[in-house]
């Protein structure tokens, strides 16, 4: 019988056992632990002001950390990505299938003049944040699949493109046209990183400017977010009033903040203090080493997922590196969005600070996501110690496939060991 959930018994008694990366264990730890503490600070004000119980936005975020956690483990333990590449395409199409969900009365929840969400009785669940998983998940099983004509021909990459342009058309009809943008970027930083031809992507995103221009300007709220993120202090009653709030939340934390819990801005001042204005409130009590000590968090995650991405493709792992290379990507840039929002920096978008920001859907398929790069850099690792242990082996001893993982079916690691410095590709 086929192993849904990794390779035999024997290859798992015999071969390299594999091992979880700290480092990225370290970040992700760090930002949960982190976040829980800022959920609690930011929320008690706006849920006592909702006669809902000064604790019940930091219970919530806990309950869906733990579910989203509770999955991330056992993907991490139990799940190879062949699994995952396997059912990337279904999972793609039922997230088209969810996103259009949201346009069904009385399935679909109309928020803020948005339609986003699915009605799920005792919550709400946003289909985008399934999607920029799916999306990943999708782009690197194609890479893996047609990495040769991703890197030699123009239509090489159209098919993902095409992928990634259908998800974002959906998402700016309820609109959402920050996670469109996020997931576009992300799918064409994937294929450059798979090998594709600049030029090629460029020609193929040229498209998407004239597009982009026309639907910021094409409502009279997205035009409103733009000059009021040019000029906040224009109108700070109305249009500006978010965004001057939170530049106020910052200029009060200066270097080391008025102190956890003692952040004024929070107390109605600022909207959304507890999900996409969280950083004003952290840089308010917390100051510039808080805001700093966040950074070094995201910077460390980012990072470690993406020089992972890179040893992955090295030692023959494309797929897990191409995973790594999208969930960092996407997590990163998702961050730092929140981040340039909360400074004034980029316009007012709806994205949530991964892990830190209260929320739901966001922070139980923010888990997921990175249970799912915890469970590349397992893979990866386990790749390089196999490599290790076919370089170490005794001149004449033959070679023990049992002990070399392969659960895709491919040659032993060490006819494997040549690596072409130009490409990073694996030769037999």
């Amino acid at each position: 019988m086929a192993n849904w959930f990794g390779p035999s018994q024997a290859v798992r008694k015999l071969g390299p056992k594999g091992r979880f990366d700290p480092w990225l264990l370290l970040a992700i730890i760090g930002l949960v632990a982190f976040g829980i503490v800022m959920v609690a600070s930011s929320s008690i004000a706006v849920a006592d002001g909702q006669h809902v119980g000064e604790f019940h936005y930091l219970k919530r975020h806990l309950v869906f950390l733990a579910a989203g956690g509770v999955v991330a483990v056992w993907i991490a333990l139990k799940v190879e990505l062949n699994t995952l590449e396997r059912w990337s395409g279904p999972l793609m199409l039922a997230t088209f299938a969810l996103l259009l969900l949201v346009f069904i009365p009385h399935i679909g929840m109309r928020i803020n003049g948005a339609r986003r969400w699915i009605n799920l009785g005792i919550s709400g669940f946003q289909p985008v944040e399934l999607a920029k998983l799916t999306v990943v998940l999708y782009v690197a099983s194609y890479l893996v699949r047609h990495r040769e004509a991703v890197e030699t021909k123009f239509l090489g990459a159209v098919k993902p493109v095409g992928v990634a342009a259908l998800t974002a058309a959906l998402l700016l009809a309820q609109p959402d046209f920050g996670s469109a943008a996020l997931i576009g970027i992300v799918t064409i930083g994937m294929l450059w990183l798979g090998g594709a031809r600049m030029r090629n992507l460029v020609i193929m995103g040229l498209p998407a400017i004239p597009l982009g221009a026309w639907l910021a300007l094409s409502t009279d709220y997205r035009v409103k977010r733009l000059t009021s993120f040019l000029d906040p202090w224009k109108d700070p009653f109305d249009n500006g009033f978010q965004l001057t709030q939170a530049l106020i939340a910052v200029g009060r934390g200066k270097w080391f903040g008025v102190g956890l819990g003692g952040s004024v801005q929070k107390l109605f001042y600022l909207p959304e203090a507890h999900t996409d204005f969280i950083l004003a409130v952290i840089a308010e009590e917390l100051g510039f080493a808080g805001v700093l000590f966040v950074l070094a968090l995201f910077a460390l995650l980012v990072g470690r997922g993406l020089q992972l991405g890179l040893r992955g493709v090295e030692v023959g792992q494309q797929r897990a590196g191409y995973v790594a290379f999208g969930i960092s990507l996407m997590i990163g840039l998702q961050a730092l969005v929140s981040v340039g929002v909360n400074l004034g920096v980029l316009p007012t978008k709806g994205l949530t600070l991964p892990l830190i920001s209260s929320g739901g859907s966001s922070t139980l398929m923010t888990c997921v996501m990175l249970g799912v790069l915890v469970r590349a850099a397992f893979e990866i690792h386990r790749a390089e110690d196999a490599r290790r242990m076919a370089t170490r082996r005794p001149a004449g001893e033959p070679a023990n496939d049992a002990a070399i993982d392969r659960p895709n079916g491919e040659l032993p690691l060490a006819a494997r060991v040549r690596i072409e410095p130009t490409l990073g590709r694996v030769h037999a």
